[in-house]
């Protein structure tokens, strides 16, 4: 059962994670975590080659520690899938967020669901496994009847618990979409 309840949270970590990376119109520096530079022939995390801030709620500021890893990490940015392009002035690169028209969010939208159904299956699918397990300890005689029935109770109480979790952690990304 706790293996269960571990496998069922890391599907929710998953799903804050997928949506932290979702760009709401505002300045998220997480939706950086997959942008990687070219440093000293490795490809290296950004956070790791200079200060990402966020001075306002719709500009990312990175300000690598080597001036001349600029124009890489302009390049890398460019390349990645997160739709903004890059200001360099030299010193700094800034990333502004423009505001999102009624079209982009309903696809966003549409995409925070998607990742929450996701979500959903992962946690329905370690049900399966666990009541598979269940029955399989019953069929070995290691479980009675009664206590198979209140194994698949306690199961299917923690899958609500965290399909529920998983509606709130969509419904919070919709309304800060609409917000924005």
């Amino acid at each position: 059962m706790q293996e269960s309840e571990r496998r069922m949270g890391k599907a929710i970590e998953a799903l804050e994670r997928d949506l932290s990376r979702i760009r709401a119109g505002r300045a998220n520096p997480a939706i950086l975590d997959k942008v990687t530079v070219e440093y000293y022939g490795a490809p290296t995390p950004l956070a790791q080659v200079g200060t990402v801030s966020v001075p306002e709620a719709r500009m990312i500021i990175i300000q690598p520690w080597d001036v001349t890893l600029l124009k890489p990490i302009e390049r890398a940015i460019q390349a990645s899938d997160i739709g903004i392009n890059p200001n360099n002035d030299g010193k700094v690169i800034r990333l502004v967020f423009p505001p999102l028209d009624g079209e982009r969010r309903k696809e966003l939208v549409k995409q925070v669901s998607k990742r929450g159904e996701e979500a959903k299956v992962a946690v329905r699918g370690v049900r399966r496994e666990a009541i598979e397990r269940f029955k399989k300890q019953k069929k070995a005689g290691e479980v009675t009847e009664d206590g198979l029935a209140d194994l698949e109770d306690d199961i299917q109480k923690l899958t609500n618990k965290f399909i529920k979790k998983v509606d709130e952690i969509v419904k919070e990304k919709e309304t800060e979409i609409a917000e924005v």
